[in-house]
């Protein structure tokens, strides 16, 4: 039950960037008078939609390939995919990082560049698709793969219903602020899954005896396995791991590679914000 919440929180931010992408895009057109070119981006949401879920599908047969392959063959499949994951996943964070603030104007420019009904069909598949691609990312990293999924789920809907009633003008909301927080949830989820996908590829050299389980390198920073700060069972442990991706044993390299994952990102992120 534990990947529910980050699911939630990545499927209400990464929805309601590409429903409001959606919403700028129609609103820019109504203030060029171009209606009729309305039905190309709501096409174009459609088939981003569409994408996303057989992006998501896709890697819910690699996931469930990678479970039924057996012993050490098995791990190895997982220890890359996740890897791969971070990078993807890095790659969005960053282009959120620097695109974040700047997303109206550029937007427009888009548009202004693509006023056409093939030109905004693609921009808005994309636009859409982009989001669902890291949406689908996540999910397929996570350890409980249904309860993030369902997390996801609710997520994108909730993101769907706040971004009509945004567009309606029915609520009015801080999407700056919201944009902040739960890109600096996201940046702590990506920390947490390069680690942990470090900790997966130790083990695997341990399992196929490249290196011996006395090595220095699988030296624990601390182990509180059992205890109430338990990552995967402790009542402490529990909510620590889904705010801010505690992880209860890490090895000493698992730990130094997570903290300078994240607070470099978050360095990143704090200079961009500072600059504006």
């Amino acid at each position: 039950m534990t990947n529910i919440l980050p699911g939630f929180i990545v499927g209400l931010r990464e929805g309601l960037e590409a429903f409001l992408i959606i919403s700028l895009i129609l609103e820019y057109l109504n203030k060029l008078g171009e209606n009729k070119l309305k039905g190309s981006v709501k096409n174009g949401l459609y088939l981003g939609l569409i994408v996303s879920v057989l992006i998501g599908l896709l890697l819910w047969l690699l996931s469930n390939i990678i479970s039924f392959t057996s012993g050490n063959l098995g791990k190895l499949w997982e220890v890359v995919a996740s890897f791969v994951t971070v990078i993807f996943i890095t790659y969005f964070i960053y282009w959120m990082i620097n695109s974040g603030a700047d997303l109206v104007t550029d937007l427009k420019k888009s548009v202004d560049s693509n006023l056409s009904k093939k030109g905004l069909f693609i921009l808005s598949t994309v636009a859409v698709a982009r989001e669902g691609a890291e949406i689908s990312l996540f999910a397929f990293a996570a350890e409980d793969k249904v309860n993030y999924l369902t997390g996801n789920l609710s997520g994108v809907l909730v993101a769907g219903i706040l971004a009509i009633l945004i567009y309606k003008s029915l609520v009015r909301v801080n999407i700056g602020l919201i944009f902040k927080i739960t890109l600096a949830y996201l940046i702590l989820q990506a920390a947490y899954l390069f680690g942990y996908s470090l900790h997966e590829f130790l083990s695997y050299m341990k399992d196929v005896s490249i290196l011996s389980g006395d090595n220095a390198i699988y030296t624990k920073l601390y182990n509180f396995s059992g205890t109430i700060l338990d990552h995967k069972k402790g009542a402490i442990g529990i909510g620590l791991n889904v705010l801010l991706g505690w992880y209860s044993k890490p090895e000493i390299i698992q730990f130094i590679a997570q903290i300078t994952y994240g607070f470099t990102l978050i360095a990143v992120f704090v200079k961009k914000s500072l600059r504006k």
